[in-house]
């Protein structure tokens, strides 16, 4: 099995875990990760946008002028496109884009991108990550005890705490297992994991 090393916040070594390596050594399956980021990012469109069309437009439908006799083209009414004020023609409507993937796959997708973490020794293990306070400061502290950036931090349960004192720091998340997604795994360029998250995230990503 696959082993990490489990530190605490001022990076004294305590120890190391075995994780599975269904989870976090498993093949690197581009694809899936691709199609997993592409549909989360394609859900998150509201697809609100719209155009008033002519029917839509406020104004009469009666004809502007009578449809032989004046040397003009001839004219339905004056909520036509080509008239100002009038409606649009051909232009976007309300659309749904939501995608859907299917469990399996989604699981499969996150494995991946976990195990691409993990052979880029991108992967941080910590005992557990308690601040003694709200405070930046201390935060920042165990980031660059790491020497980390643009660091996703994934605790077993919820920390305010931690995700106060972390809400300030540019290029940094805070997440619970439940919030882990593969667009902010591939976004960060590393993860840090309490050790109980390693766990939680096993459990949940199991084939």
């Amino acid at each position: 099995m696959a082993k990490l090393d489990v530190f605490d916040i001022k990076k004294a070594k305590v120890g190391e875990i075995e994780v599975s390596d269904a989870v976090f050594n498993d093949d690197v399956r581009e694809y899936l990760i691709h199609e997993a980021v592409k549909i989360q990012l394609a859900n998150r469109r509201q697809g609100t946008v719209a155009v008033k069309n002519r029917s839509a437009v406020s104004g009469s439908g009666k004809k502007p002028f009578k449809q032989k006799g004046t040397g003009q083209a001839r004219q339905g009414c004056a909520r036509a496109p080509q008239y100002p004020g009038g409606g649009v023609a051909f232009g976007p409507q309300p659309k749904i884009y939501n995608l859907s993937m299917n469990k399996k796959a989604r699981k499969a997708a996150l494995r991946s991108a976990l195990s691409m973490l993990y052979k880029k020794d991108a992967i941080t293990v910590l005992n557990n990550f308690e601040l003694p306070s709200i405070k930046t400061k201390a935060f920042v502290e165990v980031l660059n005890a790491f020497n980390l950036d643009k660091t996703l931090v994934i605790t077993d349960t919820a920390n305010l705490p931690l995700e106060l004192s972390a809400r300030n720091v540019k290029n940094v998340k805070v997440l619970g297992p439940d919030g882990l997604n593969i667009f902010d795994i591939l976004k960060y360029q590393s993860v840090v994991f309490t050790e109980a998250a390693v766990r939680r995230v096993e459990g949940a990503l199991q084939s």
